[in-house]
């Protein structure tokens, strides 16, 4: 069955409209800044769980026209300032989907870091070319005209908002929802009763896809079975 076989799926109203947002980040910088390893290893104990947040979820959306070799700011961090190779390997193979907390995510890092410094001492203390800057972002919320009351003009939608509408619902959803899901799932589950539509978008890849390749996969989930 699919939107386009079953006007009664495609029209089915929910109990209360989807209203799509946009936002604009506005970066700010912690006290936390690293310029060795070991720093590294001590800021990301004391980091605030936004800056946590920002170097791994939310740095896909700076990056976001980079389909693949593009992971977290710590990874990149340590192969270019660092010349850390074999610890940048570690963390660009870190996929944060697999995560539901900040916390665990935060455990995962910091174990990591330290993994490879009890492997690599003599890395402790060697200066980077230049310093991690901790940063978190502000969150300025920007409403939009678009609502959807049915899957139908939930489709539309998707189509007509920017890939900052996207990356809010989709991604920046994550910090808020603690990880476990998205805006587009919740709404789904809740107001029109299809889980299953709403676990399939969870497990859409983030990290393999341009933001606009995140639109479509959306699209062809909704327009495809929602059994």
């Amino acid at each position: 069955m699919s939107v386009s076989t079953s006007s009664e799926i495609a029209t089915r109203a929910a109990t209360s409209p989807f209203e799509f947002k946009s936002a604009a980040n506005l970066l700010r910088i912690e006290r936390e800044q690293s310029r060795t390893l070991g720093e590294l290893l001590r800021d990301l104990h004391t980091c605030p769980d936004s800056s946590i947040f920002q170097h791994t979820f939310r740095t896909l959306q700076e990056h976001h026209f980079i389909k693949e070799g593009f992971s977290n700011d710590f990874a990149h961090w340590a192969y270019t300032e660092i010349g850390a190779v074999g610890l940048g390997e570690r963390l660009i193979s870190l996929d944060v989907r697999e995560f539901t907390n900040i916390a665990d995510l935060r455990a995962r890092l910091e174990g990591i870091v330290s993994d490879f410094l009890a492997q690599n001492p003599r890395a402790r203390d060697q200066e980077a070319v230049s310093p991690f800057y901790f940063c978190s972002a502000d969150t300025v919320v920007v409403p939009t005209e678009i609502k959807a009351h049915n899957i139908q003009e939930f489709i539309e939608g998707l189509r007509a908002v920017s890939v900052h509408s996207i990356h809010y619902h989709f991604i920046e959803a994550r910090l808020r929802r603690e990880l476990e899901t998205n805006d587009f799932s919740i709404w789904l589950k809740r107001d029109l009763g299809l889980p299953g539509v709403a676990a399939r978008l969870n497990q859409i890849d983030i990290y393999t896809s341009t933001a606009e390749g995140v639109r479509r996969q959306i699209l062809r989930t909704l327009e495809g079975p929602l059994n």
